[in-house]
C-alpha cells in the first residue's frame, strides 16, 4: 500500500519546505532589489561622472580655441607687419636700381647682357 505524500514535508531543519520556498523566494527577491539599487546609484555616478568629463572637454575646448585664435590673430599681424616691411624694401631696391640704370644706361646695358649671356650659357650647358 502506497503512503500519502504529506502535506507539508519537513526539511533537514525541520521547517516546512514551502516556508522555505518562501524565505528563498523572498531572499532572492530582496537580492534583486538590492542589485537593482546599486545598479541605478551607480548608473547616476557615472552620468555624473560622463558630465563632469563633458564639462572639463568643454571648458578645455573653449581654452584651446581662444588660445588658437589669439594665435591666429597675432600671426595675422606679423605677417602683416613682415610683408609691409618686405614691400617697402622691394620697393627701395627698385628705386635704388632705377636710379643706378638712368645714372650709367650703357653700363647697366651691358652687365644685363653679360648676366643674360652667362644665364643662357649655363641653360644650354645642361642640355649636351
Amino acid at each position: 500500500m502506497a503512503r500519502a505524500p504529506a502535506a507539508t514535508a519537513a526539511t533537514a531543519d525541520g521547517e516546512p519546505r514551502s516556508r522555505a520556498r518562501d524565505n528563498v523566494k523572498r531572499d532572492l527577491k530582496n537580492l534583486k532589489n538590492d542589485v537593482e539599487a546599486v545598479g541605478r546609484e551607480e548608473a547616476e555616478r557615472l552620468r555624473g561622472l560622463a558630465a563632469q568629463a563633458d564639462e572639463s572637454v568643454r571648458a578645455r575646448t573653449a581654452e584651446l580655441r581662444d588660445r588658437a585664435r589669439r594665435y591666429y590673430d597675432e600671426a595675422q599681424v606679423r605677417g602683416r607687419e613682415y610683408y609691409d616691411e618686405a614691400s617697402e624694401r622691394f620697393d627701395e631696391y627698385q628705386r635704388y636700381l632705377s636710379e643706378r640704370v638712368q645714372e650709367r644706361p650703357l653700363q647697366s646695358t651691358g652687365i644685363a647682357l653679360g648676366v643674360g649671356v652667362i644665364i643662357g650659357l649655363l641653360l644650354a650647358g645642361g642640355r649636351r
